[in-house]
């Protein structure tokens, strides 16, 4: 078995958690493949079996891995759709991040993990993705996301206007600082710190949740994600930010857009003892209420 893995980064507290986890897939005989700027900034530290192949774009990889592990926060684990695109290499994540709605296998069950890598214990669940089209080339070849996309006001401008579309007929105009379109696996994320609801990951919807909106009737709605949602933005600044998960470019109003489901899904790991129940009971402390312990 061929294990890739990505990083954005390491803190020294992390090396021998790095270490085990190397360690371990070189006892299991598993052959490794790096991100080439973490296993640079690894060398010092790591003792590596052997010199590790390694990778710095999607096509590195074509061929190369069965599953690729991510080993940071959430944000980390967002970057590997850029490197796994449409090859169905399934994405195992490691929190060494904070909170860790994506990557929730923890530090402490590295050897687990690598166990169920071996037997292929492991739970695979299938995400939906957004897709952007608009009438420029934005985001190159990965005009997608796992978690949402965003069209959001420049730096301390005024607020904008956003006119929102479904399948062409007129949603609503959001006056707001930003607004949100989130998969199901993202309304854990911006969405939910914006007032968005939590949705389940098989479902299929996609929120549409504004940013700081100036009317106080605006709320966020959950539409059928066989809708596209087209805009059509406005504001005193000519120019405004438009983000794909943790991706950002530049654009004026005269640029269309509209989002769609993504023609193919990401597959995500998890251990089969976790759920998305677990992870909102663990990450969001829900049931943690000394009234539950009261007899």
């Amino acid at each position: 078995m061929h294990i890739a893995i990505y990083s954005r980064g390491f803190v020294k507290e992390d090396l021998p958690i790095i270490q085990l986890l190397l360690d371990e897939l070189a006892r299991e005989e598993m052959e490794t493949v790096i991100y080439q700027p973490f296993c640079e900034s690894l060398a010092p530290y790591i003792r590596f079996s052997k010199t590790p192949d390694t990778f710095c774009c999607a096509g590195d990889l074509h061929g190369k891995a069965d599953i690729l592990v991510s080993l940071g926060g959430d944000g980390t684990l967002l970057d590997t759709v850029c490197y796994v695109r449409d090859t169905n290499v399934p994405v195992l994540g490691i929190n060494f991040g904070r909170l860790g709605f994506l990557a929730s296998i923890g530090k402490d069950a590295i050897n687990a993990a690598v166990q169920a890598l071996k037997q292929r214990t492991y739970v695979v669940d299938r995400r939906s993705l957004l897709h952007l089209d608009s009438n420029i080339g934005l985001f190159g070849e990965v005009p997608y996301a796992l978690n949402d996309f965003t069209i959001h006001k420049k730096d301390t401008s005024a607020m904008i206007k956003i006119h929102t579309y479904l399948n062409g007929e007129f949603l609503n105009t959001y006056w707001s600082d930003g607004l949100i379109v989130a998969t199901p696996t993202g309304s854990t994320g911006y969405s939910l710190s914006c007032g968005g609801p939590v949705v389940f990951p098989d479902a299929g919807s996609f929120v549409i949740t504004p940013v700081a909106p100036h009317n106080l009737n605006v709320r966020p709605v959950i539409v059928p994600d066989n809708n596209v949602i087209s805009f059509e933005v406005e504001g005193r600044s000519d120019q405004f930010l438009c983000t794909l998960d943790s991706r950002m470019e530049i654009i004026d109003n005269t640029v269309q857009l509209a989002i769609k489901k993504e023609d193919f899904k990401i597959s995500l790991l998890r251990l089969d003892d976790s759920n998305f129940l677990h992870t909102l009971r663990n990450k969001l402390l829900w049931g943690i209420d000394t009234r539950n312990r009261l007899k």
